[in-house]
C-alpha cells in the first residue's frame, strides 16, 4: 500500500469515495493488491492459489514484472499493470511510451487479459513537481502507445491518494482545494477523452474519528445525514464515494466513470481498532457494497474496487501497520474469512463458541411450503429477533434459499427461547435436529438446550479495556445488533466500558442459548444471577427470568383517548432512543394499515420491552397502558411478554 500523506482531512475522504458508485456502467467488480515487498511464495504459486483457491478474478500489480506476467497467462485472470513513478517522465516522449508498451504488453497481450494501465502511484502526494507535471502528457503518451498497437481496451489510469477538502456533515460540498483544481482538471478531462476511470485509493481508516470506528468499518453507528442534500450515511466509505462524485461534478466531470485502486483495513497496528475482526468486518461489506448499485448521490453507479493487499508484507519499512494489509499470509494461510476461498474456511477462532458436540439446531422441515416459511420468517422478524442477517446483502441471504433463510431465523428465534423444543414447532413446519444445517455461505449457530433460570452474562471486574473492547468488536461482528452500545444508544451514553461490554456480552450470550460457554470470552465473562443493569442501561434478562413484575403475557399500548398529535411524539421519541423503527416504517410489516394507535402501540411497546417491562416505560406522559390484552392486528404483531403464541396472517395459534 502507497502510504497515504496526511494533508487531506476527512471531508476529503468522503467525497472521493462517493464518485465510484455513479460513475461506471460497468458491473462492479472486487479484485486484489498482489504487493511483492515481502518473503512471499514464487510468482506461479500465487497465481496459481489465487486462479484455483480464491475467487478473485482481478488482480493489481505494482509494475510489469515479466515473471509475474508470465505466470498469469492462460490464467483468465484480469490483470492491472503499472509504470513506475521514476518512468513517469520518460514516458512523455511517444517513441518512450511504445517502447514500454512494446516490452511490457505486446509479449503477453495474446495470453493475458489486461484492464488497467496505472501511470504510477499517488504522485500528487509525492510533492515532487517533475513528476506532476510530467503525469498527464505521460498518460496522453501510453494511452496513443496502446491505440497505435489496437490495445485500446486497456484503459489508462493513475490512483489518487484523498486530497480533497472535506466536511464531515456534508459530503456534498467536498471540493477539489484551490491549488489543486488545475491538476485535476487536467486529470478528468484526459479520463473523459480517453474513457477511461478516475481512480481513488480510498482508505476510510485514514480519516476515520478514533471515537466512531464502527462507522468506518460498516458497523452500528450513528448515522450522518447530509445537511444540504438530506441525505443519509450508514457507513463513512458510501459518504467517500459521494465527496469524492461532489468535487468531480463541481468542475464538470460528473460523468468520468471512477474505480478503487486500494482500499482495506490492518490487522495490526499501535491502535486498538486495528484488529482481524475489525479487517473482516470492513472487507466483507467492502466485498457486499461492490455488488449493490449507487451510493445517495450516484444511485445507478457501479465500480471496480481492489481490496489492499493479497499479502502481509513483512519487507515493508514504515510503522506496524504497513506490513499487516493483507487477507493472507505469505504462507497462503488465511488472516480472516471474507468468502474469498473456494470452499471456505473456518471463521476466525470463536470466543468460546458452545463446541459442536451434542449441539442442537431448530430448521425447517423439507415438506414445508415457502409460503409458511416466508409466514415464519415473518414472524419471527416481528418479534424481535434481529434479521439483518438474511436480508438483502447479509451473510444468509447471498444463495437466496428459502429453506436455508428461513432455518437460520428459526433458530435464532427458537435459542432465544432456551432451546426449548416448542420454540421450533412453527405450527407443525420446524424440527429440531442433531445434523448441523449450514451451508458454506451461511452458518447456523448452534444451540445446547441451555436453560432459562435468570442469570445474565457479564464482565469481570478485572478484565482490561483492551480485552472487553475485542470483544465488543468480535459480537458486533458475529450478526448482534450493537446499535443500542453505539453513539446515541441507550447504553452508550454513560460510555462505560464495563456497561458497555456487558450489554453486548449478554446479548451474545442469550443468541447462544444461555451457554456458559458462550459468556467465557477468553476468560473475561462470568455468568452472574445479579443483574448487572445499570440506571441508563438496562441488561436483557434470560427468558423466564423473574424482576420486581411477572413479564408473561403483558404489553404496552396506546391509550384510546390519546391524540394523534401524542402518539406522533412517542413515535418520534422512540425512534431516536435507538429502538428499531423499521417495522412501523413504509414497507414495514405495521405500516400496511398506516393506522397510528397500532404503529405507536407497536414501538412503544417495544421500548417497554427495552426497558425490562418496566410500567414506567409505558406511561409516555399518560398516553400509554400495560395491558394483558393482545393488542395485535391481522397485520401487526405486537409480541407480549412471554407469550406463547405466533401469528401467520390472522390467526393465532399455540
Amino acid at each position: 500500500m502507497a502510504k497515504t500523506t496526511r494533508f487531506f482531512t476527512l471531508p476529503f475522504l468522503l467525497k472521493v469515495a462517493g464518485v465510484i458508485f455513479q460513475l461506471s456502467a460497468v458491473t462492479s467488480a472486487i479484485g486484489i493488491n498482489y504487493g511483492t515487498l515481502g518473503n512471499l511464495q514464487p510468482p506461479q504459486q500465487v497465481v496459481d492459489f489465487i486462479k484455483t483457491k480464491t475467487t478473485f478474478d482481478s488482480v493489481k500489480i505494482y509494475d510489469a514484472n515479466p515473471d509475474i506476467l508470465r505466470s498469469f497467462a492462460g490464467s483468465e485472470i484480469n490483470v492491472t499493470i503499472m509504470v513506475p513513478n521514476g518512468n513517469i517522465p520518460a514516458m512523455v516522449n511517444v517513441a518512450n511510451a511504445r517502447q514500454w508498451v512494446a516490452a511490457n504488453v505486446l509479449p503477453f497481450h495474446q495470453q493475458i487479459k489486461f484492464k488497467y494501465l496505472c501511470v504510477g502511484n499517488e504522485i500528487l502526494s509525492s510533492n515532487d513537481n517533475n513528476l506532476i507535471s510530467n503525469l498527464v502528457p505521460a498518460m496522453q503518451s501510453l494511452n496513443e502507445a496502446l491505440k497505435a498497437s489496437n490495445l485500446t481496451y486497456i484503459k489508462v489510469t493513475t490512483p489518487h491518494a484523498f486530497t480533497i477538502s472535506f466536511n464531515h456533515n456534508t459530503p456534498s460540498e467536498s471540493r477539489f482545494t484551490d491549488d489543486q483544481k488545475d491538476f485535476f482538471t487536467k486529470i478528468l478531462e484526459f479520463h473523459r477523452q480517453a474513457k477511461s476511470p478516475f481512480m481513488i485509493n480510498a482508505y476510510t481508516f485514514f480519516t476515520m474519528d478514533p471515537n466512531n470506528v464502527n462507522y468506518a468499518i460498516f458497523g452500528p453507528s450513528k448515522s450522518v445525514t447530509d445537511t444540504n442534500t438530506q441525505h443519509t450515511y450508514n457507513n463513512m466509505f458510501d459518504a467517500v464515494m459521494d465527496a469524492t462524485y461532489s468535487a468531480m461534478n463541481a468542475l464538470g466531470y460528473g460523468d468520468v466513470d471512477i474505480a478503487v485502486g486500494e482500499t482495506g483495513w490492518p490487522t495490526a497496528c499501535d491502535a486498538p481498532w486495528c484488529s482481524p475482526q475489525n479487517a473482516a468486518n470492513y472487507n466483507l461489506n467492502i466485498i457486499k457494497r461492490a455488488q449493490v448499485i449507487g451510493t445517495p448521490l450516484m444511485p445507478n453507479r457501479h465500480i471496480d474496487i481492489f481490496i489492499f493487499a493479497l499479502f502481509n508484507e513483512d519487507g515493508k519499512p514504515g510503522p506496524t501497520r504497513e506490513r499487516n494489509w493483507g487477507l493472507f499470509k505469505p504462507d497462503f494461510s488465511a488472516m480472516y474469512d471474507v468468502g474469498v476461498l473456494k470452499g471456505g474456511i473456518s471463521p476466525l477462532p470463536p470466543i468460546n463458541n458452545p463446541p459442536i458436540n451434542n449441539g442442537k439446531w431448530c430448521v425447517a422441515k423439507q415438506e414445508a411450503t415457502y409460503m409458511q416459511l416466508q409466514a415464519n420468517i415473518d414472524w419471527v422478524c416481528n418479534h424481535g429477533i434481529d434479521c439483518t442477517p438474511i436480508s438483502l446483502g447479509g451473510i444468509c441471504f447471498d444463495n437466496n434459499n428459502m429453506t436455508t433463510r428461513s432455518s437460520f431465523i428459526m433458530n435464532a428465534y427458537y435459542q432465544s427461547k432456551g432451546c426449548s423444543d416448542d420454540a421450533c414447532d412453527f405450527s407443525g413446519s420446524g424440527m429440531v435436529t442433531t445434523t448441523n444445517p449450514s451451508t458454506s455461505t451461511c452458518r447456523i449457530p448452534i444451540g445446547e438446550g441451555g436453560g432459562g433460570a435468570e442469570s445474565w452474562c457479564m464482565a469481570k471486574q478485572e478484565a482490561t479495556e483492551t480485552q472487553l473492547q475485542a470483544n465488543i468488536d468480535w459480537v458486533c461482528s458475529q450478526g448482534i445488533d450493537c446499535k443500542p452500545i453505539s453513539p446515541g444508544g441507550q447504553c452508550f451514553d454513560n460510555n462505560n466500558m464495563k456497561s458497555r461490554s456487558t450489554f453486548i456480552m449478554n446479548a451474545y450470550y442469550q443468541s447462544k442459548g444461555y451457554s456458559k460457554d458462550a459468556c467465557d470470552f477468553r476468560g473475561s465473562g462470568m455468568v452472574t444471577t445479579t443483574n448487572p443493569s445499570t440506571s441508563t442501561c438496562p441488561i436483557p434478562i434470560a427468558e423466564g427470568g423473574g424482576g420486581t413484575e411477572s413479564k408473561s403475557g403483558n404489553w404496552c399500548m396506546a391509550k384510546q383517548e390519546a391524540t394523534e398529535t401524542q402518539l406522533q411524539a412517542n413515535i418520534d421519541w422512540v425512534c431516536s432512543q435507538g429502538i428499531d423503527c423499521k417495522p412501523i416504517s413504509p414497507g414495514g410489516l405495521c405500516f400496511d394499515n398506516n393506522n397510528i394507535k397500532t404503529r405507536s402501540t407497536f414501538i412503544m411497546n417495544t421500548y417497554y420491552q427495552s426497558k425490562g417491562y418496566s410500567r414506567e416505560a409505558c406511561d409516555f406522559k399518560g398516553s400509554g397502558i400495560v395491558t394483558n390484552t393482545n393488542p395485535s392486528t391481522s397485520t401487526c404483531v405486537v409480541r407480549g411478554g412471554g407469550g406463547t403464541s405466533i401469528s401467520n396472517g390472522s390467526e393465532f395459534f399455540s
